[in-house]
């Protein structure tokens, strides 16, 4: 239902306003943006789509203490819902051996993976990969450094049974009030080397029908999905095949990260920036979906980040606030969960980290370092639940609950551009008489450990003194105070920060 500011009795307005920039170059010069919030204009529905979510280093992983502590940060930092890890089925986790060909089952650690998760008020998107060694066709590795095998099952049977073995061991442990609530999605990136099988898509085709068929005979309120792809591959494809060998699909998922090629994702020879290629490839498949014979089929874009690669400057620099909040604003209505790759450096697809910023996915850098990306989210995570219009392609205007306006402003550059400073003039439709602003700020020096880290020579192994000093650069300063006075404010966005303003 669309909402109308004048119709609520508020005793007081806050407004608050995030804004993202970069920090400036000396001869730089500056750059100037009018916005207007008018608190009267219509709203729709703005679910935080982008925070339900957030992937991790593989299902072993999560047994570790350094794990589990950067899951309850980003926790408590997002209040996110689900979690998402390859490897449930390796065999490191113990689930499956055989004895004389007969399947024998071990849910010790599954158990207490999943226990972990619950505990902390997470719950398992749970990836369906990938293939215990004694049930592989082929001894197929993939180059990860923990060796996933990547082949099909040598028996579809033995497949299915693994399957329902469990998921029923699942339902009977949680009971299918909770289990009901979690996701389940066969295999990883089946377009890539994370599956052999071949023809490709046929395999995988012949892999998802029976891990799905096998779930529902479980339970059918189990919801199961696909095709977990790379490069926003394969949709429309896989709605077909299911619709028409009845099949069951809950929900489709797929990936795309800002650095793919458009060659790959779109299949042309587009020059298409970091900046957009997420979300027009988000585009891409919301349409397909709609145009298909499910047209209501949820979206799940199970992994993206701002590079696939190492990349210091990208994943671990102050650029991830305005690409953040950016990518919040194009893929808004695109899709239903938005999921980060990943919330940890707790993470060892090339071994082992062996130092803290390389460039990794993570929001916590290794010795549980936040990263600017993490305090980012940590101020998105405040915007409101319904969004206004905004005359600003590089803004989001919001509104809580509560009355409050948050407005979120970024001065967008790629990594090897110099940015420009932006001098921004904000008016507030309506309140004339002066309010008392509160501003938080995420830059290069607010929120960022990375210059005191670059100072101290970036050590490899930071020690324990050291490791100290770094969490509290990392921390969120104490906010300045300025007023709104005659609904107006101006703020200088200094090159790539995050500014959340309060107007009480």
């Amino acid at each position: 239902m669309k909402l109308y500011v004048a119709a609520r009795k508020l005793a007081w307005l806050t407004i608050a306003i995030i804004a993202i920039c970069i920090p400036r170059a000396a001869h730089a010069q500056s750059r100037a943006e009018t916005i207007e919030i008018d608190p009267r204009a219509e709203t729709h529905p703005f679910p935080h789509y982008w925070e339900r979510m957030f992937g991790s280093g593989r299902a072993i992983l999560s047994l570790r203490e350094s794990y589990r502590k950067d899951l309850r940060a980003v926790k408590q930092a997002t209040g996110f819902e689900y979690v998402r890890f390859h490897a449930i089925f390796h065999d490191e986790v113990g689930l499956y051996d055989e004895v004389d060909g007969n399947p024998v089952y071990n849910f010790s650690y599954i158990d207490q993976i999943y226990d972990g998760l619950l505990e902390n008020g997470v719950r398992p998107f749970v990836e369906l990969s990938f293939m215990p060694k004694k049930l592989a066709a082929q001894l197929i590795v993939h180059p990860f450094w923990y060796q996933p095998i990547v082949s099909p099952p040598k028996d579809t049977g033995k497949w299915e049974e693994l399957i329902s073995q469990f998921a029923q061991h699942l339902v009977d442990r949680y009971g299918i009030e909770e289990v009901s609530h979690w996701y389940f999605e066969v295999w990883n990136e089946p377009n890539l080397d994370f599956w052999a099988g071949e023809p490709k898509q046929e395999t995988y085709f012949q892999l998802y029908d029976a891990a799905a068929r096998a779930l529902k005979k479980i339970n059918p309120r189990l919801r199961v999905g696909g095709p977990a792809t790379a490069q926003a591959a394969w949709v429309d494809g896989f709605i077909a095949h299911t619709v028409e060998n009845q099949v069951p699909l809950d929900f489709v998922s797929t990936h795309v990260y800002a650095n793919d090629s458009a060659k790959d994702v779109f299949g042309t020879n587009e020059a298409i920036p970091r900046t957009q290629m997420v979300c027009r490839a988000a585009q891409k498949v919301h349409d397909e979906v709609k145009a298909s014979p499910r047209p209501n089929l949820p979206i799940i874009w199970s992994e993206y980040n701002a590079s696939y690669k190492n990349e210091p400057a990208v994943t671990d620099g102050v650029f991830m606030g305005p690409w953040l909040a950016d990518t919040i604003r194009q893929c808004e209505g695109l899709v239903d969960i938005l999921s980060y790759w990943t919330f940890s450096d707790v993470f060892e697809e090339q071994g082992v980290v062996k130092q803290p910023f390389y460039g990794g996915y993570g929001l916590i850098a290794e010795g549980g370092l936040p990263k600017p990306s993490y305090n980012a989210f940590k101020l998105l995570h405040r915007l409101g639940e319904q969004r206004m219009a905004v005359n600003s392609q590089s803004a989001l205007a919001t509104l809580r609950a509560d009355g409050t306006i948050v407005v979120a402003i970024w001065n967008l550059f790629l990594p090897d551009e110099q940015g420009q400073s932006k001098d921004v003039s904000v008016t507030v439709k309506g309140p004339t008489t002066p309010h008392r602003v509160v501003i938080s700020r995420v830059d290069a020096t607010h929120g960022s450990l990375l210059r005191l880290y670059d100072s101290m020579g970036r050590p490899s192994y930071p020690t324990p003194k050291q490791l100290e000093d770094l969490r509290r650069a990392a921390e969120l300063p104490a906010p300045d105070m300025k007023m709104l006075a005659h609904g107006k404010i101006t703020l200088e966005l200094p090159p790539q920060g995050l500014v959340l303003i309060e107007i009480k």
